[in-house]
């Protein structure tokens, strides 16, 4: 099945796509960029430090990127290198990182709503920002074409 971009647009898929991002970058600690990033490592299933390197190339420069996702959890090793026969390890997104970017294409799709509880970090009346963003969220669970 091949997609054309009237497809896409009837979906209405990237409508609120910076809502939601903004929202999983927040609630999850991650900058824009590393979310976009991993989503792109999602999508090629298995890689290694050099398809990293290669996906980094159109974000800014950040040195401790591949540490600080690794560290948090975003990032695990899928096989380890022995130094004989396998001479690179590979990588995979977390189970965490998958589960985040489902949710995300959950949302986008509109099959489940932004958390507005206000127990979620994103949803805290604490700046004139979080206000504006509570505002948008309530117009994105009430629009009825997403």
């Amino acid at each position: 099945m091949i997609l054309d971009a009237s497809d896409i647009r009837d979906l209405n898929l990237l409508k609120y796509y910076r809502l939601i991002r903004k929202w999983a970058c927040k609630t999850y600690k991650l900058k824009d960029a590393d979310l976009e990033l991993l989503i792109y490592l999602d999508c090629k299933g298995r890689f290694t430090r050099n398809d990293f390197i290669d996906g980094v190339y159109t974000y800014s420069w950040d040195k401790q990127r591949w540490e600080r996702l690794r560290k948090a959890g975003w990032i695990e090793v899928w096989r380890h290198r022995n130094r004989t026969t396998i001479k690179y390890s590979i990588f995979k997104t977390s189970f965490k990182c998958s589960q985040l970017i489902s949710r995300i294409y959950r949302i986008m799709l509109g099959r489940e709503d932004l958390p507005t509880s206000n127990r979620n970090i994103f949803y805290n009346n604490t700046s004139y920002t979080d206000k504006v963003y509570n505002k948008a969220i309530d117009d994105m669970i009430k629009d009825k074409d997403r």
